[in-house]
């Protein structure tokens, strides 16, 4: 009998993790999935990576009867073929096992969430607002170096006009905005308390929108950064602003607050590790550079705790939230609950995760399609990062192109390698805000809800991120990693390893020729220069 890969072995072993959930989730008589039963949701950013695993978690452990999903429409495809596309992605394989048909309960109606009412025609607002009864709006540009404009139109009015449209719904009973933990992470506030509440927004949201609608681009682009100061991006600023419109409406409508982290990989389900195309441009993009061999530098303090958590957790608190702020409203609790998924003490340390993927997971995990030996160097200090990045990116990247270019050895649709740094350099850059500082999250939302419910509840919907293990966090990232965006099928890891302690050897070798090089080199400038002066 062939021995399974260890990647293989390792998913397989997560996913036997999820029979005390697949036990009681077919009864249906749980608090939280009756609270859902015969519901029909609008759903703005089902698309996204957040949006997928939401809507598979709730067909997959949920009686919902209907579900609109806001879709931007893309030239020569029909609304249908867009919906088809998406649902084609592996993060709906155990749904459709389990419930063929789900795609039935799901209408897709075009829109895009930065026009003016949602870009929807009368005819689909009409239906919505007749038919709907929950409203979940989590659409969102997430660029962290978008163009204030784009940021504003998508997040904060497109806020006001999702809220526009549950205003007229009919039959609302509840409206969940998925913000984020760093809507008031603000700079001032690194090292202190961030509480589950709402804070002064930094600009009044009707000031903004009209500044983003009427301004020239140039000159807004050219006071962002005064206009921003104290908040790292445009992402977070927007979604600072955007709460105070959800905020204002807490009044006439049934409103509660998510605010998740970070949010990479799925912990469990429904599959161990999964991740989309699009996660390549924040954390799992750095993890996936070192495990090819092509990142070697990176800007972050090791001693700091990452605030990640995993899809899986996230969707889960976000549908249990639903159903909290309901039973709080029933109660006589009217203030509108922030529910933050996000506790300091249960974050990862970098230096941990960093140890892992160096040790455990190159021995056991290590991708076939790695080019170089896979190192990473991890400095917080800007001037030695700097150095860092020309000796070991730009410098090689400089002479790998200037070989490119004289022989031809790799596909002219590849970028050159400069590019490629360039790239990475301005990934770390952006993330360099996250990496560098921490904040005291508040959950004390997030604890009530969990002690509230029902101990199914607490299977089916796991949000409580104490039940983390961090070492298989680690590997079903990794794994995911390998799956579905290097996509190397889970195979030859042991032989992997084995090549990457060759690759070891050769890495040293090379380094110890490649210092002396630029040490001669170094040598006979010094020397010209001593020549023209004396």
């Amino acid at each position: 009998m062939e021995q399974l890969d260890p990647s293989q072995a390792f998913e397989l072993e997560m996913l036997a993790r999820q029979k005390p959930m697949n036990d009681v989730i077919d009864r249906g008589d749980s608090p939280v999935q009756q609270y859902y039963s015969g519901a029909s949701i609008f759903v703005t950013g089902g698309s996204g990576f957040l949006g997928k695993q939401l809507i598979e978690k709730l067909f997959r452990s949920c009686n919902v009867k209907k579900m609109f999903i806001l879709m931007r429409p893309k030239k020569g495809k029909s609304m249908q073929e867009r919906l088809d596309y998406m649902l084609q992605d592996a993060v709906f394989e155990p749904v459709r096992c389990k419930k063929p048909r789900f795609a039935d309960c799901i209408v897709p109606v075009k829109g895009d969430v930065a026009d003016v009412r949602l870009g929807l025609s009368q005819e689909d607002w009409a239906m919505i607002t007749a038919q709907v009864d929950m409203v979940i709006h989590m659409a969102a540009t997430i660029r962290f170096d978008e163009p204030l404009r784009v940021a504003t139109l998508t997040n904060v009015r497109g806020t006001r006009e999702t809220v526009a449209l549950a205003k007229q719904c009919a039959k609302l009973r509840n409206f969940v905005y998925v913000s984020t933990a760093y809507t008031h992470a603000s700079l001032e506030r690194a090292g202190q308390e961030v509480r589950e509440d709402f804070y002064p927004a930094p600009m009044h949201p009707h000031l903004i929108i009209s500044m983003a609608e009427e301004m020239d681009q140039d000159r807004l682009n050219g006071i962002t950064p005064g206009l921003i100061a104290g908040w790292p991006n445009t992402y977070t600023f927007t979604k600072a602003i955007a709460e105070e419109v959800v905020r204002a409406s807490s009044t006439e409508l049934p409103v509660c607050v998510v605010r998740p982290p970070i949010v990479v990989n799925s912990y469990l389900e429904p599959l161990p590790g999964w991740l989309d195309m699009s996660c390549i441009m924040g954390p799992t993009g750095i993890v996936t550079g070192v495990a090819l061999g092509i990142l070697h530098v990176f800007f972050v303090d090791v001693d700091n705790r990452l605030a990640l958590v995993p899809v899986d957790y996230v969707n889960n608190a976000i549908i249990a939230a639903g159903w909290d702020a309901a039973e709080r409203r029933a109660c006589g609790d009217h203030k509108s609950p922030v529910y933050t998924v996000a506790r300091k003490e249960c974050f990862m340390p970098w230096s941990f995760a960093g140890d892992v993927m160096r040790t455990k997971c190159r021995n056991e995990f290590m991708t076939p399609k790695a080019v170089w030996y896979c190192s990473l160097i991890e400095t917080k200090h800007r001037l030695l990062y700097w150095i860092l990045t020309w000796l070991f990116h730009y410098i090689p990247a400089y002479i790998l192109d200037g070989v490119c270019a004289i022989i031809p050895v790799k596909p002219k649709e590849i970028p050159s390698f400069v590019t490629l740094y360039s790239k990475i350099d301005k990934m770390s850059y952006v993330y360099r805000y996250f990496l560098s500082n921490s904040w005291d999250f508040r959950d004390d939302n997030v604890r009530n809800m969990i002690e509230k419910m029902s101990d199914v509840d607490k299977v089916i919907f796991n949000c409580d991120l104490s039940t983390i293990c961090f070492l298989d966090f680690i590997r079903a990232w990794t794994i995911g990693m390998k799956k579905y965006i290097i996509k190397d099928g889970l195979k030859d890891s042991v032989a992997s390893a084995k090549k990457q302690k060759i690759l070891g050897v050769a890495n040293y070798v090379l380094l110890a020729l490649y210092f002396y090089a630029l040490w001669s080199i170094f040598s006979l400038f010094l020397s010209f220069i001593k020549y023209i002066l004396f």
